[in-house]
């Protein structure tokens, strides 16, 4: 059933959130949250964070009804809160190895003319697969390729013996790779390991 809300102008809408009205916030998430999230996709990558950044918008917009202007457009004052939101989430991601990794994929795959792999996936399948492992897989993995220990460094800091450390790390390499797909597997080897020592 349609909302009295719904044929309501930018104004009126922004003149009944000023005074505190949830109905007039949500008939404005049902309005603008599609447009936000395509705009803000393309620069973000992420589904998720795509997601919680509109979350994040409207939030903002309620915390703020009080002092509204409603002469003001909702519009712009929604995709000028977006931007802010866009531009930290950007700076964010420019500054994350893992994201550089997955252009270094992207671009592969495009070379390759294959789909494009979405952020999310790219990340879950790395998770997914350093997940498959033990934990002291997962340790010996990380200090051999991340901290580049060498067996006989790692066998002495945890207390076991070089075969053992040899054996793990055998065994973590071979699951990682079992369950990456070659071009995954090298960028997870190369600059995302650290990745295994978060699980």
């Amino acid at each position: 059933m349609a909302s009295s809300y719904d044929d309501k102008t930018e104004q009126e809408l922004m003149t009944e959130l000023k005074k505190g009205s949830v109905k007039a916030l949500n008939a404005i998430y049902d309005r603008y949250a599609g447009r936000l999230y395509a705009y803000i996709i393309p620069w973000v990558k992420s589904v998720q964070d795509t997601e919680e950044i509109v979350q994040d918008v409207f939030v903002n917009l309620w915390k703020y009804h009080a002092g509204l202007d409603p002469s003001r457009s909702l519009e712009a004052l929604l995709f000028t809160i977006a931007q802010r939101y866009r531009i930290n989430a950007v700076r964010a991601l420019a500054a994350s190895p893992v994201y550089e990794d997955f252009l270094d994929y992207s671009n592969k795959l495009k070379s390759e003319e294959s789909d494009k792999l979405e952020y999310d996936e790219f990340l879950a399948q790395i998770r997914k697969a350093v997940g498959s492992l033990t934990s002291q897989q997962r340790e010996v993995v990380a200090m051999s390729k991340l901290d580049n220990l060498s067996n006989a460094e790692i066998a002495e800091k945890l207390g076991i013996s070089e075969k053992t450390v040899r054996n793990t790390l055998s065994a973590g390499l071979k699951a990682l790779r079992t369950l990456l797909s070659d071009t995954v597997f090298c960028i997870l080897m190369n600059t995302s390991i650290y990745l295994i020592s978060q699980q």
